[in-house]
């Protein structure tokens, strides 16, 4: 193993105190994009677990993996997702009450394929989009989003301001958490809004994870599992100032939280949700190592359910090849004996097998063609979007096994 490839963290990346706990340790996985064209190629099992630090209570990896090596080739793209593309409308349209009826200039952090800033580019807006995957952000250019081909940092957002000028917005969907340079990140973010200007962060909510047991949100890319006190912490730090948040169905239960430089009051919503935050316990470590205890109960559960079918002969696929799907079978020790494919609507991934656990990644045509009798719905955070699909499209008739959210269910369509 390249010990260049990752490091273990022995203090904390937000406070750089030393006060750490050790949380989950979820055992040596491939990162979890690491899908192979064939099963030859060689592949690196990186240890990945979660600690919690006692001083500014940020829940986060142990492990961070060079970002060169989780992102240079990324494999997720936002407008396969209708779930996605139809917040993405409201997103913007929630965006915009914020800010003042004139033409904007917005920019959105790890914009992706720029499905986001397409919504305000249609509505009159100047926008611009920074992502560091070539192959993604092609997509973008082509659709006429300009986009700089970067990691996006202090350095970049002073680049920003230099070349257009400040923000009247700029935005970051799920993707703070993904940031070892997250000082830089934020101050970054900070530096190219105007002083009335808002910065949006919007990120996987520590809460559900430990009420739902999304241990399957875990993975390397994943540094960070932020609750809204240990988020404003860090904002703090760099003169942004947390005003209201809206909730995203994406990652099955994410969180926007708008701040701005000049400190805007709170509203009534957003103070009740720091308060149950408080009362939930999410903060304490001992919340989370009952979290910790949960998940291998969860784990136990569900591999007897998959058990159960493969000892019958049933014929089982899997139904999304997402990046969580990967912690969870890898976790599990869910894998090609016991699905025949995985059905994915991303064609980047078709032809590919999953990271460690070596499961074909079809289209699902293709999938629904080999007349499975029961579904492992994977990408269960869009289980209506799938259901959908599988009932409407294929006319799928059997079991299908929903993993999470808590304890996992079948369910007969």
């Amino acid at each position: 193993m390249n010990n260049s490839i990752f490091h273990i963290i022995s203090n904390c990346r937000i406070c750089k105190k030393d006060k750490l706990t050790n949380i989950l340790d979820l055992g040596k996985q491939p990162p979890a994009n690491s899908l192979r064209n064939n099963l030859e190629e060689p592949l690196h099992f990186i240890p990945l677990s979660i600690i919690h630090c006692d001083n500014c209570k940020t829940v986060q990896l142990k492990e961070t993996v060079n970002p060169k090596y989780l992102f240079s080739k990324y494999v997720w793209v936002t407008g396969t997702s209708s779930t996605a593309q139809s917040y993405s409308s409201f997103f913007c349209d929630e965006v915009l009450t914020h800010l003042p009826n004139r033409n904007l200039f917005i920019v959105e952090v790890a914009s992706n394929d720029g499905t986001f800033l397409n919504r305000f580019k249609d509505k009159g807006h100047k926008v611009l989009g920074i992502d560091p995957a070539k192959n993604i952000t092609q997509i973008a250019i082509e659709r006429g989003i300009p986009t700089l081909v970067e990691f996006f940092d202090n350095k970049v957002a002073e680049s920003i301001v230099l070349q257009h000028g400040k923000a009247d917005c700029i935005f970051a969907r799920n993707v703070i958490p993904h940031a070892d340079n997250i000082h830089g990140v934020i101050s970054g973010m900070a530096q190219c809004i105007k002083d009335e200007g808002i910065a949006i962060i919007e990120f996987h909510y520590g809460g559900n994870v430990m009420s739902e047991l999304q241990y399957d949100s875990i993975y390397h890319e994943h540094l960070f599992y932020f609750s809204l006190q240990s988020l404003q912490y860090l904002l703090k730090k760099h003169g942004l100032w947390a005003f209201d948040y809206n909730v995203s169905p994406i990652s099955g239960g994410s969180i926007a939280l708008y701040c701005s430089k000049n400190k805007r009051p709170e509203t009534f919503k957003l103070k009740k949700k720091l308060e149950v935050d408080k009362k939930s316990g999410l903060n304490l470590k001992e919340k989370w190592l009952e979290f910790s205890e949960k998940c291998f109960d969860h784990k136990n559960k569900l591999i007897e359910i998959i058990h159960r079918h493969s000892s019958n002969g049933t014929k089982m696929i899997g139904y999304g090849a997402s990046a969580r799907s990967s912690t969870l079978l890898n976790f599990c020790g869910i894998d090609h004996r016991h699905l025949i494919c995985t059905a994915d609507g991303n064609p980047l991934k078709h032809g590919k097998y999953t990271a460690g656990t070596d499961i074909l990644i079809t289209s699902p045509d293709s999938a629904f063609s080999k007349n499975p009798d029961c579904v492992l719905l994977l990408g269960w955070n869009f289980k209506e979007e799938i259901l959908k699909t599988i009932r409407d499209q294929y006319h799928f008739k059997g079991k299908v096994i929903l993993p999470l959210p808590k304890d996992p269910q079948t369910i007969q369509l």
